[in-house]
């Protein structure tokens, strides 16, 4: 029983990291997958329901071993620098203001 459980594991996907689905069958960059959830896919801007039992020929690298989230889209190194620097610059601002005021008074 260990054995079979292990075998249908093995089979388990989820979908975009999300979606749980069982491969059917699989060949070089394409496998056929049965939804074992219903779910909403949005795919090229098109939204499409989903049922549970349904086959689709998904790509295999849309399939995770894990349920997950795609890690977030990191900010171009240059930019975060930017706000960095913005932040700085603001900050020296509000004091030199804040030192201004003070003379005021």
């Amino acid at each position: 029983m260990l054995l079979g459980e292990l075998f249908l594991n093995e089979q388990i996907r989820y979908y975009k990291g999300k979606h749980e689905v069982k491969v059917l069958t699989q060949s070089k960059g394409y496998w056929t997958v049965e939804s074992l959830e219903d779910f909403v896919d949005i795919e090229h801007g098109e939204t499409t329901v989903v049922k549970a039992g349904e086959q689709r020929i998904v790509s295999s690298n849309l399939l995770l071993k894990k349920r997950m989230l795609p890690p977030p889209i990191k900010e171009h190194a240059y930019e975060l620098q930017m706000e960095k620097k913005l932040q700085q610059m603001v900050a020296k601002e509000e004091e030199q203001e804040q030192g201004r005021q003070e003379k005021r008074q």
